[in-house]
């Protein structure tokens, strides 16, 4: 990437620059036969006290030292990606929502308080889609203490890597002790695709509600309750896949939301001794035919930074990272 002028490097960029889109280039290592220097691509969150922090897509901060700055430049938006339907953060982040809906929640301004008696992060976490209405620390206060009175962890779900995504609201958390305990990528796809796949779909069974031979393979609860089933028999039209296997315990499990013109797909897991045999395949290809023939062009699903197995199986499905979404807690 290109930051000299004549040769020279410059810094092209102010504090007033904040909450833009930069690259940046740092000295890391002086001295000896070279220079060694590391370029940094995020949202520029903060510049204060000598120090810049950048917010990467992935939602990683870096902090750089105003001494090691070299050079520096406002970039344009990150280009749209060429994979997968047109969307924005806003629309997924209220289709997701949908798809893990809590047994309780409150607005907070244009945040929305979330609680299901701590089953999944997704809807036991505070959303915020805009201004909370109140100053920041008053808004996490509140959080803190709605959160308190049901004896849950305190946690605000964020997003980064797109137009529209909160890198300013993570660096403020940051700021103020929260950490990212968990980070997860939001993918999309063509429906399509996944419902042409060449899959043993006749194993899959497809039902409106789970029983508990699927919960029974649900690794995520270990002893369901009524807050559970509440969650995941909620949205616009749910489905449940199942692969019957032995004694009674399914081989492998799946659930899928339609909404509109989109399927989520959620829950997918293989019995371990039978996995890489085409049945996470098998499942989905099932629920996206019946997506598809709900009317629905668009899918999307959740997985973990952290699980490489999991994002290896979707990327081949198709399926390209729109932005990722953590969620914070205080330290």
């Amino acid at each position: 990437m290109e930051f000299t002028a004549g040769g020279r490097f410059e810094v092209r960029m102010t504090q007033a620059d904040v909450g833009k889109r930069v690259s940046v280039r740092q000295l890391t290592e002086s001295g000896g036969p070279a220079e060694k220097f590391t370029d940094t691509v995020g949202v520029l969150t903060s510049w204060d006290d000598g120090v810049l922090l950048i917010t990467r897509r992935t939602g990683e901060s870096v902090r750089i030292p105003e001494s090691a700055l070299v050079a520096g430049k406002v970039v344009p938006p990150a280009p749209a990606r060429r994979r997968g339907p047109a969307a924005t953060y806003a629309e997924l982040a209220l289709v997701g929502a949908r798809a893990w809906q809590p047994v309780e929640s409150e607005p907070l301004g244009a945040w929305r308080l979330r609680a299901a008696a701590g089953f999944t992060r997704r809807a036991n976490s505070a959303l915020p889609l805009g201004d909370p209405g109140v100053p920041l620390d008053e808004a996490l206060e509140r959080v803190r203490g709605w959160y308190g009175e049901r004896g849950l962890p305190a946690y605000v779900q964020t997003a980064t890597g797109a137009e529209g995504t909160q890198e300013s609201l993570c660096a403020e958390l940051e700021k103020r002790d929260w950490y990212a305990e968990v980070s997860a990528e939001m993918r999309i796809a063509a429906l399509a695709p996944l419902g042409d796949r060449d899959a043993d779909v006749a194993r899959v069974r497809l039902d409106r509600t789970c029983d508990e031979a699927w919960l029974g393979r649900y690794q995520r609860s270990k002893a369901p309750g009524p807050h559970v089933l509440h969650v995941l028999g909620s949205g616009p039209s749910v489905w449940f896949a199942t692969v019957p296997g032995e004694a009674g315990t399914p081989a492998a499990i799946g659930r899928c939301v339609v909404d509109g013109r989109w399927a989520g797909f959620m829950a997918v897991e293989v019995e371990p001794d039978q996995r890489r045999r085409g049945l996470a395949t098998a499942v989905m290809t099932a629920l996206a035919r019946r997506a598809l023939e709900e009317g629905a062009s668009a899918a999307w699903l959740q997985v973990e930074s952290r699980n490489d197995g999991a994002r290896a199986l979707y990327e081949g499905m198709g399926f390209a990272v729109h932005h990722h979404y953590h969620h914070y807690r205080p330290a």
